[in-house]
Parts: C-alpha cells; structure tokens; sequence
C-alpha cells in the first residue's frame, strides 16, 4: 500500500497539469479571421434569387432561393429542404423533374449556402437560428413568395424541419416526402460545456471544422468518387462569404444545444407521406427510415438500391421514379 500513495500522488499531479493545460492552451491557440470571402450576391450564379423576409428583433433576413415561375394557380407547389452542411443547390439534379410538375422553391436555411450570416449582435431576443425560429421563416418566405399550400420536400434535417412544420401548421402542408431522414438522430452538447470560455475561444475554428469538412460531405454518398469538384463546391459554397465561420458558430451553439426533436410527435402527422432511404446510407441507418415510415399514420417507404444519404444528387433517377410513382398514385 505503501508504494501506491506515490502513484496516486503523481497521478493527481499529472491529472492537474493536463487540466491547466486543457484551461490555458485553448487561449493560445490563433483564431485568425479567414481571407478572401465575399459576399453572398458576388458569389451567386445567375440563377440565383435573393429575398429579405422579416423576423422580429432582427433588420429582416435575407434568404436565397431558387425557383421558377408559377404556371397556374391550380399547381402543385414543391418546397424543397436540405439537410444539413448543404443548401438550395443540392436539388438541382432534380429541380427539373419537380418543375416540370408544379412550382418549385428551394432555399437555404440559415446559415447556410447563400442566406444570411447572422452574428451576435446582428439580433435581439428569440435566436434565429433556434428550432422554432427555423419553422417560422419557412412560413414566412411562402407568405412572402405568396405560396399558400405546398408539398415539402426535405433530405436529412429538412425532413426534420418539413414534419415540424407539419405539425405546426397543417393547414400549409398537403404533403411530404421525407429522404433519409434524420429524425432520430440526437446529436446535442450541454449548455454548460458550449459556454465555457476555452469553448468560445475556439468557437469559430469550431465552425470552420464542421462547416467546411469535405470529409463529411464524402461520406453522404455511397461512391464518394462520384462527388466532382463543381458538387463539392456548391455544397461548401458557404465557406466563400464573409463571417460564415462565425455564423456557424453561433448556429451551433444554438442548435447543438436544443436541438429540434420531433420523433415523439410523429404520429400526429395527417398528410401522406413519402419515406425514401438509399440502401448504403452512412450517415442515417435505412432502418431509421424505416421506423419512420411504421410511425406516420399515412406513408409509403421505398428502398433505392445502390445509393446514399443524398439519393436527389447521387441517384436522382431512383428518386424521381419513387417520387413521381407516388404522386401519379394520388398522394397528396
């Protein structure tokens, strides 16, 4: 017993210096603000559309949107949703297929692609970039682009999104389609760990990691040698505007702490449902889509063989084939 109170004794020294360690360094380490960003309109391709909508306790914000014209009145309006990391522009594989049946709006969530970069300081009160707050622009860019019922489409989160938004405002919602969705994924970090000092002294680096990893956007498809450098460009287009680095910081401090959680509340879902997963998904396990599709009261589950976590750009054929199947079936 004796020769172990000298192995406790340094062992508690060696636990103390990696503490002071683990408090110091994070404030030595350089946090230099990134070069060479623009702004979002001199990063936009031509088909790109901007819109700023209001949101209490900020200046309005400014949303970017693709869509096209609507052709009637009586015609369906698609509403596409992303998932998380990606924007607007991982629907172009497909936007065609879903114009060719109706109106089509796609657009990026904030933080990300193209929409506005919001900072501490840029608003008062309610986080914009809380669950809630995610719901409500949603509504009010269709209030803006005067777009009353629609059909959400959403990939990942933004299936999360589409069923909250369901559920918050059924009379909007006709229907859903719901591809690999993250549901049941809780990923969430305690307040008191995101607030401590060293945390937020490396809180932009934080969202440069996560914001701007290719590795992660390789590992949603199936064939990551199928991602060209043009796909990983629009998918990370948000790394070329200014503060996006910060504005993903503040999103994650938000988000990773309350995240949204609607997989208790899935079976108050009315409308018809989609549930697509591909059958090679790493990111979100086919069988959670599966439970998914068990759990809404009025859906459809379709396997696409050979495909990922992003089928609308990695197997967009299997996608509109399951998806126009299910809308020429009379749903919604």
């Amino acid at each position: 017993m004796k020769r172990m109170k000298p192995i406790a004794k340094w062992g508690g020294i060696a636990l103390l210096i990696l503490l002071l360690l683990l408090a110091i360094v994070p404030f030595l380490v350089p946090v230099e603000p990134l070069e060479n960003l623009q702004t979002a309109q001199a990063v936009a391709p031509p088909e790109s559309q901007f819109v700023t909508i209001p949101f209490e306790g900020t200046d309005g914000i400014e949303i970017h949107y693709l869509a096209d014209e609507p052709q009637a009145e009586d015609e369906p309006t698609f509403v596409l949703l992303h998932g998380s990391v990606f924007n607007a522009f991982t629907w172009n594989e497909v936007f065609d297929f879903f114009d060719a049946r109706g109106r089509v709006i796609a657009y990026d969530q904030i933080p990300y692609g193209l929409s506005e970069k919001l900072v501490e300081g840029d608003w008062n009160g309610r986080n914009p970039y809380s669950a809630d707050a995610a719901v409500e622009q949603l509504i009010t860019l269709l209030d803006t682009l005067e777009a009353e019922k629609v059909i959400l489409v959403g990939n990942s989160y933004g299936s999360v999104l589409a069923l909250e938004t369901a559920l918050a405002y059924p009379e909007r919602v006709d229907g859903l389609i719901l591809a690999d969705s993250a549901v049941y994924v809780q990923e969430s970090m305690p307040a008191w760990v995101m607030n401590l000092p060293q945390v937020q002294r490396l809180g932009p680096l934080l969202g440069q990691m996560i914001g701007g990893s290719e590795a992660f956007v390789r590992q949603t498809y199936l064939d990551p040698a199928a991602i060209d450098d043009n796909r990983m460009r629009l998918t990370l287009i948000h790394t070329e505007v200014a503060a996006w680095d910060e504005a993903m910081w503040a999103y994650l401090q938000e988000w990773g702490t309350v995240p949204l959680d609607v997989s208790a509340k899935v079976a108050g879902v009315a409308q018809p449902a989609l549930v697509l997963t591909g059958d090679g998904d790493a990111v979100i396990p086919p069988a959670d889509s599966e439970r998914l599709a068990n759990a809404l009261p009025n859906a459809e589950y379709v396997v696409l063989a050979a495909c990922g976590h992003v089928p609308q750009e990695e197997c967009p054929t299997q996608f509109e084939d399951a998806v126009g199947a299910w809308l020429d079936g009379g749903a919604p």
